[in-house]
């Protein structure tokens, strides 16, 4: 096994109808504004940028994206990632009852060297870790429609 390499799978179930969700997740510069862990992004070009995350660990990554798909008809938003995680992320937003299931799908290595020197102990607390991040970025979005904030 490959303790460096992480495979994360997370549902948002949301009452707003799946339009308005793909639109907030689809601007990813705003992100600081409504998800705590997610500390900056820097746009660079219509399709790169970078971002910097921190969760309840005291350490902080820093990655390089590449946007490989934006899909407002399917309302899939999938990002390459470099840097500190090596690897892709992707969004799919559905409609499910009157409101919506967001699935966030993630399969990343980890390249920064203090995660990768404590990849087996490390391990759990780096699970925990992301899962209190991805709750962080459910409650945050909530209330960012529920406040109707999602307008640009």
């Amino acid at each position: 096994m490959d303790w460096n390499r992480y495979r994360f799978r997370s549902v948002w179930e949301l009452p707003e109808p799946p339009a308005r969700v793909y639109a907030v997740l689809e601007r990813a510069e705003e992100y600081p504004e409504w998800w705590p862990q997610v500390r900056a992004v820097s746009q660079v070009d219509d399709v790169t940028g970078t971002a910097r995350f921190r969760s309840f660990l005291p350490y902080e990554l820093e990655i390089g994206a590449r946007m490989t798909r934006r899909d407002p008809g399917a309302r899939v938003l999938e990002i390459r990632m470099s840097g500190d995680l090596e690897g892709f992320a992707r969004w799919t937003v559905r409609a499910r009852g009157t409101g919506t299931s967001a699935l966030y799908e993630q399969e990343v290595v980890v390249r920064k060297p203090l995660m990768r020197l404590l990849a087996l102990p490390g391990r759990p607390f780096f699970l925990v870790n992301h899962a209190l991040m991805m709750r962080g970025g459910r409650r945050g979005l909530r209330l960012r429609l529920a406040n109707g904030l999602d307008e640009p």
